[in-house]
């Protein structure tokens, strides 16, 4: 059973800093896609960042700029890290992966962007950002 845990979430000024990790247990896939969702309050739950097997890391505009996605040298980890927050970056954050049983496919029409619907995430971690 996959299971995904996040954690690093907290409150913190506009402007401030913080980074969220996300480990997972329960899957071994050769190709996939694992990606950052959030979900504000009145809100849907939106994906902004996805990183694939291959290294492939994709932004929305909203935190291109700010936000890093990588993959942490433990297996199955996933960190993110948050800069120059705003308070429109308040929500729920969560954790997600896909597997995409063939390769990764990169540009447009690709198979790992943040569209993604993803089979598998965690319980979330809050983020508030007060200005």
């Amino acid at each position: 059973q996959v299971q995904l845990v996040e954690s690093g979430g907290g409150s913190v000024q506009a402007g401030g800093s913080l980074r969220l990790s996300c480990v997972g247990s329960g899957y071994t896939y050769s190709s996939y896609c694992m990606g950052w969702l959030r979900q504000a309050p009145g809100k849907e739950r939106e994906g902004f960042t996805v990183f694939d097997s291959d290294g492939m890391a994709t932004y929305a505009d909203a935190v291109k700029g700010r936000f890093t996605i990588t993959k942490g040298n433990a297996k199955n980890t996933l960190y993110l890290q948050m800069n120059s927050l705003k308070p429109e970056d308040t929500a729920m954050y969560y954790c997600a992966i896909q597997p995409l049983g063939v390769a990764p496919i990169h540009g447009p029409g690709g198979n790992c962007h943040t569209g993604v619907d993803f089979d598998d995430w965690g319980q979330g971690t809050q983020v508030t950002v007060s200005s």
